[in-house]
């Protein structure tokens, strides 16, 4: 059976991207840019459960 790493890389870049989030999260609250602070933070929680779908679907650990 030929193995996909596709949704590899998708994990990947969500949890890349879940970094950078956070990065910017705290960044914005040093500076008390609240506003953009919860937009990062809301980002964090929707990336959160796509990444946990992606890992379900497409990543086996039973293999």
């Amino acid at each position: 059976m030929k193995r996909s790493y596709v949704p590899v890389a998708l994990l990947l870049t969500v949890l890349f991207l879940n970094i950078i989030f956070t990065q910017y999260m705290v960044h914005q609250y040093f500076y008390e840019h609240y506003t953009n602070t919860i937009i990062a933070a809301v980002v964090n929680l929707i990336l959160f459960p796509i990444a946990f779908l992606i890992y379900k679907k497409g990543v086996n650990v039973n293999d």
